[in-house]
Formats: C-alpha cells, sequence, structure tokens
C-alpha cells in the first residue's frame, strides 16, 4: 500500500471515530489559544503584584506587557511567511518551542529586566494564533471558517477565565512565579502533544525571509513606545524624550520604504489595497489599543487602595472579571453563526457601538466590583463581534497562498495596538495623579501620588472616541455573506 492510500485510510479511520484531521486541527489550535491566553490574562492582574515585587515603577511594569506584544507584532507576519514557505505545522511547533522557553525563563527571573527579556522571547510563541486560523483556514471550506473562529474565541474567553481565577490564586496564594511554573509544564506537554496529533504538512516555494524589516519594525515601534512611556516624567517636549521619538519615527518611516522595494517583505503592501483587508487592519489596530488601553485601566483600578480604587486583591479582581469572560465564551461561537449569514460589515458596526455603551458605563458608575462585571460583559460583547469579522475579512479577502502572511500581519497590528494600549494607559494614569495624604505626628503630609478618578475617566473617554472611528471605518467595508452552507 502506497503513502497516498495509507493517508486515506488514516483519513477514513479517524472519520470513522469521529476525528476528522480539520477537527483535530482545530483542536491543536484550540489548545494553544487556550494556554497562551490563560499566562497573558494571568500577567495582566498580576502586573501590580509583580510591580510591588521587584519595588519598580508603573511605567516599566507596563512593559511586561508590551515587550510580549511588541516582539508578537514583529514576528507574526515573518512566521506567516515562514509557514507558507517550510509549512505551518512545522512553525507552529517552532513558535511552540519558544513560548517554552520563556515561560520557564519568566518564572525564574530574578529582576524585572530578566522578565522583560523572558517575556519578549515569550511573544515570539504569540505567533501560534495567526499560524493556527491559517492551518484552520486550509482545512475548512470558506463558508464554515467564521464558524471556526468563533469555537477560537470562545476558547479565548475560557482561557481568559482560567488566567482571571486560577491564574489570581496561583499568584496571591504561591506567587507570581507559580503560575509560570505551571505554564511551562502545560506547554511542554501541548508541544509533545501537537507533535504527536497533527503529522501532514504542506511546503511552498523557498523564498527569503525579511529578518532585517522585522528589526527594523521592533526598534522603531520599541523606541515610540519608550517616548510615550517617558513623556510625564522626561517631559512631552524635551530633548531627551525626542531622542526616543524622533529616531522611533525614523526606523518605522524607513521600515515601509525598505519593505516597499523588496521581492519578499515582512508586510505585503499590495494587500493593503484590497479594500476589506486595508480597513480590517485599521480596525485591529485600533481595537487592540482599546481593549489592552481598557484591561490594563480596569485591573489597576480595582487593586488602588480606597477610596482611589476598590481596593480588591487579585482573587477578587479575577472574580470581577470573570463572568464578562464567561459572556464572552457564550458570544464568540454565536457571532461567528451570525457572521457567514449577515457579513462582517453589520457585526463591526454593532460591535463598536456595544464597546462604546460599556466604556461609557464605565465612566458613569464604577463604584462596585459588581459594576465592574457588568461593565466589562458589555465591553467583552462589542471586543468579541470585533475580532471575529476582521480575521474572516482577511481569511476571504486574499488568496489562500497568502493567508499566513495576511494573518500575520494582521495580529502584528492588532499587537501593535494591543503594546499601545497598556503604555498609553500608563501615560494617563501618571498624568492625571491625586495625593495621598497620611497623618504623620498629628500633621497632615503628602506621602505619594495615585491615578485620580480623571486619569480613569480620561482612559474611558479616548476608547470611546477610538471606537467612533471603528464605526466610521465599518461603513466603508464590503459586505458579503455566504449564502448557502454546504451540508
Amino acid at each position: 500500500m502506497n503513502s497516498d492510500e495509507n493517508d486515506v485510510t488514516t483519513l477514513s479511520n479517524r472519520k470513522k471515530a469521529g476525528l476528522s484531521y480539520p477537527t483535530l486541527v482545530l483542536a491543536m489550535v484550540i489548545a494553544s489559544v487556550l494556554l497562551v491566553n490563560y499566562v497573558e490574562t494571568m500577567v495582566i492582574p498580576g502586573v501590580v503584584v509583580i510591580q510591588k515585587y521587584f519595588s519598580t515603577t508603573e511605567t516599566i511594569a507596563s512593559w511586561i506587557t508590551s515587550s510580549f506584544l511588541i516582539v508578537g507584532a514583529a514576528v507574526a507576519p515573518l512566521f506567516g511567511r515562514l509557514g507558507d514557505v517550510y509549512g505551518k505545522r512545522k512553525m507552529f511547533l517552532v513558535v511552540l518551542g519558544f513560548y517554552v522557553v520563556g515561560v520557564g525563563i519568566s518564572g525564574f527571573s530574578d529582576s524585572i529586566y530578566t522578565l522583560l527579556f523572558a517575556r519578549a522571547i515569550q511573544g515570539v510563541g504569540f505567533a501560534v494564533l495567526p499560524l493556527g486560523i491559517a492551518m484552520v483556514t486550509d482545512v475548512y471550506p470558506k463558508h464554515r471558517v467564521a464558524t471556526a473562529q468563533g469555537v477560537i474565541s470562545g476558547m479565548v474567553a475560557i482561557g481568559t477565565i482560567l488566567g482571571l481565577v486560577v491564574g489570581a490564586y496561583i499568584v496571591q496564594d504561591l506567587g507570581w512565579q507559580y503560575a509560570f511554573h505551571t505554564a511551562f509544564i502545560l506547554s511542554i506537554v501541548l508541544i509533545i502533544v501537537v507533535a504527536m496529533v497533527l503529522k501532514k504538512d504542506t511546503l511552498g516555494q523557498k523564498a527569503k525571509m525579511d529578518y532585517a524589516g522585522t528589526a527594523l519594525l521592533m526598534a522603531g515601534i520599541t523606541l515610540v513606545l519608550m517616548y510615550l512611556t517617558e513623556g510625564p516624567s522626561l517631559g512631552w517636549t524635551t530633548l531627551e524624550n525626542f531622542a526616543f521619538l524622533i529616531p522611533g519615527l525614523i526606523l518605522i518611516i524607513f521600515f515601509f520604504v525598505f519593505e516597499n522595494g523588496r521581492k519578499n517583505p515582512l508586510i505585503e503592501l499590495k494587500l493593503l489595497r484590497i479594500r476589506n483587508v486595508f480597513l480590517a487592519n485599521m480596525v485591529g489596530i485600533v481595537s487592540g489599543i482599546v481593549m489592552f488601553l481598557a484591561f490594563f485601566a480596569v485591573v489597576y483600578y480595582a487593586q488602588l487602595p480606597a477610596p482611589y480604587g476598590l481596593g480588591l486583591d487579585t482573587i477578587s479582581t479575577g472574580l470581577a472579571l470573570a463572568p464578562a469572560a464567561l459572556v464572552m465564551m457564550a458570544v464568540g461561537p454565536i457571532v461567528g453563526r451570525i457572521m457567514p449569514k449577515v457579513g462582517p460589515k453589520p457585526v463591526i458596526l454593532f460591535g463598536s457601538v456595544v464597546i462604546m455603551v460599556g466604556f461609557c458605563m464605565f465612566i458613569l458608575n464604577r463604584s462596585t466590583s459588581l459594576d465592574l462585571t457588568i461593565d466589562s460583559a458589555v465591553s467583552f460583547i462589542g471586543v468579541i463581534a470585533l475580532i471575529i469579522p476582521i480575521v474572516n475579512m482577511i481569511t476571504v479577502s486574499i488568496p489562500q497562498d497568502s493567508t499566513s502572511v495576511g494573518l500575520g500581519m494582521n495580529s502584528m497590528l492588532r499587537n501593535l495596538g494591543g503594546a499601545i494600549g497598556p503604555v498609553l494607559a500608563t501615560t494617563i494614569m501618571t498624568s492625571f495623579t491625586v495625593a495621598v495624604i497620611a497623618n504623620m505626628g498629628g500633621q497632615p503630609m503628602v506621602v505619594g501620588t495615585l491615578p485620580s478618578s480623571t486619569a480613569f475617566d480620561t482612559i474611558f473617554e479616548v476608547g470611546v472616541v477610538l471606537m467612533m472611528a471603528v464605526f466610521i471605518m465599518g461603513l466603508f467595508i464590503n459586505n458579503y455573506v455566504f449564502e448557502k452552507a454546504e451540508q
């Protein structure tokens, strides 16, 4: 019996057992997404704990999230192209390997800078998402891709719940290091299972990789974000701070000029000429900023001492936000089923309006943990209504041989927005502060500063404005529907 007959027999046996190859691919992608989102969600409420552990500043602590996202933004399209050339399964295993190493080092970090370095290594692992979606797109018919994406998005919510609740218990009771230790063990198990289960791979044509473009983009983004983080302390118009901004902008501009003249660029600029691809990426950037801007602000507000915040501990913060993630888990598959019938345009318009409503609720009423739960639940419904359509717009609008590159580019831009979010939130929090006064020897004295109520109002007002921009962009989407679905 030849190899082709063996493949047919194997697939036939899997189908009889109820395990088609597309189902196996989806299962492995779901497992990877669960793990990554568990760790990354656990990190967000743990930032305050880690900041205190290393006695560092809010500004430096914000890079615990941003370092991961910046690297993830830069390498996602690179590994997308590597997946198209050398095989998506092979690159999927490679990025999981980076994630294992990064998580392992994170748990044993003896300084904040070692942790930031480890988090940057973990950032390579974030490429599992575009590679995984590309694998799912390869094995599912187009009209079922949105449903599969809805299931994956639902699993994102489960990972979020685990990070907020289970991760919070581990961080508070055992220490933040053990959250990384448990993730390290799970990562090893996952990479072994993926290697054993996923056997098929399709290789493309050999092509040169754009490592120089990756380095340029990463350096430029990092310098611009450093300008944002140092603005409140160094000043927005000082020469010291411009020393970050100007070289950063030059590198980013040069990156696009550099990319435009290359045969195998990191970003396929020609894909951006497709209206829906361009709009999906622009919405991706803005939604990434808004999601992490809000998430970072809510976690800090929840854990600030009363009356400046709610004074919640890590576990209580996780429990307050977990119901919102449950709502996201329930809504994801529903959006995935509805989107092919109505198209991406009405779903994105709906999502942007819902997020605006959620942010207005944060501005008007956030005085209890129940308020945070309700406000977050409304906002999360809007978030999931944005994520599924923009990914589907990419997979539907570009040639199949460019799927990984297109998804990688979209992940890069969403991660870029995600990296800006925490830094922007921190910048606003350090720009609007209130003095903390304590009674020292019978005399009131200023003992420090904390973000004021105005800071959090400003954060959510910025979010509303950004969502207005998304709504306007959504009006220009070329809508499409899948009129018939195969049985």
